[in-house]
């Protein structure tokens, strides 16, 4: 009786969660998958890639990850994101529909070098 009312209790609180929309192990929503992802490494001054082509009108989510062993920062006017990292810290940023165009971002503590800038081209 104990193990039935164990799977009872598993199978409602999956079943609740999947509702109400809490994140169940396991489980992933549809719009994660749709949700396009790109990498992108911060290593004292370099940004790689330092062009990122994307598909205008999309929402996507770039993985930011300091490599380095200084600060750095994924930042970008225009798209009124910034996110400052740790030597060794991942973080992530989401863009959301941009209109087609070109849009820079840097790196706000390694601004002198050529290598911390970039561009998304939204096409």
């Amino acid at each position: 009786m104990t193990h039935s009312l164990h799977l009872l209790r598993s199978a409602v609180s999956g079943l609740l969660a999947a509702l109400i929309g809490i994140a169940v192990p396991g489980v992933v929503p549809a719009s994660a998958d749709e949700m396009k992802t790109y990498d992108m490494e911060l290593k004292d001054g370099v940004i790689t890639p330092q062009t990122l082509e994307v598909e205008a009108g999309t929402t996507f989510k770039i993985i930011v990850r300091n490599t380095g062993t200084t600060p750095a920062e994924f930042e970008s006017l225009r798209l009124r994101k910034e996110k400052v990292l740790g030597p060794g810290v991942t973080s992530f940023v989401v863009i959301r529909r941009l209109s087609s165009g070109t849009y820079k971002f840097y790196d706000e503590f390694h601004m002198d070098q050529e290598s911390a800038n970039g561009v998304i081209i939204a096409k």
